[in-house]
């Protein structure tokens, strides 16, 4: 990936937060890498050059700064978005594929060889899958170092390490000292559980936090996911086991509170944290290209930086939207909360919820670690993950609550997603996906589009047909006709999906 040196040059100058994440800057005098925004010094011109990614920065022989800290940063907002195969391979690693699967597992489920990965990763980002996955360990590695009283032999195989002689040599190459110099150097953690890490997720100013959180409780299902006292809960389904996140959103920040029950978890329980609130979104790039229209212009001004609220779970969204065919977000709702109530299982003895029962996904052969969490009344305290499609294939035809052809559809995608033949994972081909879920009897463009923007991620998404986008579109002075609106809304093009947030709030 080309970057212009004169325009990297004055990001750096004029310590452009907005940058960070989009590069990093190289310091060839002092062998640092940096983030675009650091307080230190501007370097000379001779001095500096620009990285598309860390890993090509530590591929060159650069240390982290320790001021900035430029593992820190937001991601660059091209991986969330891009629907190329660089783009799904950013988003596999940045979900710990990698760590779980090898370069091997990576490439398969890419569907290329591992040579044409590496070029292909290699000539956008300057280093190849490993180097990126490295990079990732290391930012893991740190977290651990810094925020629990882990030793270091579990900090290196929690953050993805064959060795802890790999994990010692990574740490001193990457941040310049030793594991164990870093955890002298750090500032005293707030007090916690076992398996219990507080850290903060950056993101791009600025986040409409209220809009964000308000999404998110309208849809909130009982013992799975709740919004309370400016935070949002909720359970998660891990690739090692259960866990639990607190999402605080703050200046600058998101306080992101995890319980896991395997610490491996931790890199994948970021990403998808992350995701879910569209963290690594560019929010004046969005809010800039819908402002240019004079309809949304006033929206935008009154409420910038709306995010587009993503998913933790792919399964679990195409389910919400089969359900929410042609029903209102309430009765959506009522009918999943029916669902997942037929799905609980009893939680083991404890101070919160002796003998009480946990709407969602069966227990994990252990309870997270840590004090319970303040769940929903009646959960036992634990908020669980989404029911898995192999459960949700096995519900009776009485309890769903819905006309038979809606039902089975939903029985149709929970063997697709079992068997494999349909892969909603991040890194998934958003294209394909889309054919797939179309080619399920009861699943139409409006479902399709809704996954496309809510599950994979498509920043670029129309649902010319849905009513409240249609409501809003009359309240704004648009049409409100679905193909006229169709075809105005080229001009928000590529983020549709945006819009479609925002005429729904205008609804």
């Amino acid at each position: 990936m080309e970057l212009n040196f004169e325009r990297c040059y004055r990001a750096v100058d004029s310590r452009d937060q907005r940058f960070d994440g989009w590069f990093y800057t190289g310091v060839t005098s002092t062998g640092i890498y940096c983030r675009p925004s650091c307080p230190a010094t501007t370097p000379k011109r001779q001095n500096v050059r620009f990285f598309p990614s860390a890993a090509a920065a530590q591929t060159a022989g650069l240390r982290a700064c320790r001021r900035c800290r430029p593992d820190a940063a937001p991601g660059s907002p091209q991986w969330d978005v891009r629907a190329d195969v660089v783009g799904r391979a950013m988003r596999l690693i940045g979900d710990g594929v990698v760590d779980r699967d090898g370069i091997p597992g990576l490439a398969a489920r890419l569907g290329y060889t591992e040579r044409h990965l590496h070029r292909m990763l290699r000539a956008e980002l300057g280093a190849g899958p490993l180097a990126l996955a490295r990079a990732q360990r290391a930012h893991t590695a740190r977290t651990l170092i810094e925020t629990t009283g882990l030793g270091m032999a579990e900090v290196a195989f929690a953050a993805g390490f064959g060795s802890v002689r790999q994990f010692n040599d990574t740490v001193r190459e990457v941040f310049g000292t030793a594991p164990s110099e870093l955890r002298a150097a750090r500032r005293s953690p707030a007090p916690t559980g076992a398996g219990t890490i507080t850290l903060r997720l950056a993101y791009r100013p600025p986040l409409h936090a209220q809009a964000l959180l308000g999404f998110l409780a309208l849809r909130a299902l009982p013992g799975v996911e709740e919004v309370r006292d400016g935070t949002y809960r909720r359970g998660l389904r891990l690739p090692h086991g259960a866990g639990e996140a607190a999402l605080t959103p703050a200046d600058g920040h998101v306080t992101a509170t995890l319980r896991l029950t395997d610490m491996r978890d931790l890199a994948p329980a970021v990403a998808r944290c992350r995701r879910l609130l569209d963290l690594d979104a560019d929010p004046t790039a969005v809010d800039g290209a819908l402002a240019a229209d004079p309809a949304l212009a006033g929206a935008v001004a009154a409420e910038p930086g709306i995010r587009l609220p993503r998913s933790v779970d792919g399964f679990e969204m195409v389910v919400r939207a089969i359900v929410g065919q042609q029903v209102s977000v309430r009765s959506a709702r009522t009918t999943l909360t029916r669902l997942l109530t037929h799905l609980a299982r009893p939680s083991r003895p404890g101070p919160a919820g002796a003998g009480q029962e946990v709407l969602g996904s069966a227990p994990p052969d252990r309870e997270p670690p840590g004090r319970p969490a303040e769940g929903v009344e009646g959960t036992g305290g634990w908020l669980r993950g989404f029911p898995t499609a192999e459960e949700v294939a096995g519900v009776p035809d009485e309890v769903f609550g819905m006309p038979a052809g809606r039902r089975e559809t939903i029985r149709g995608l929970a063997r697709a997603v079992a068997d494999g033949s349909l892969d909603l994972a991040p890194g998934g081909d958003r294209e394909e996906t889309v054919r797939r879920l179309l080619a399920l009897p009861g699943v139409g463009p409006w479902t399709a589009g809704y996954v496309a923007m809510r599950a994979l991620g498509d920043p670029d998404v129309l649902l010319p047909t849905d009513l409240a986008v249609r409501r809003g579109a009359a309240a704004l002075d648009l049409p409100d006709d679905p193909k006229t609106l169709d075809t105005y809304a080229d001009r928000w093009r590529p983020w549709r999906s945006y819009a479609v947030i925002r005429l729904w709030r205008a609804a």
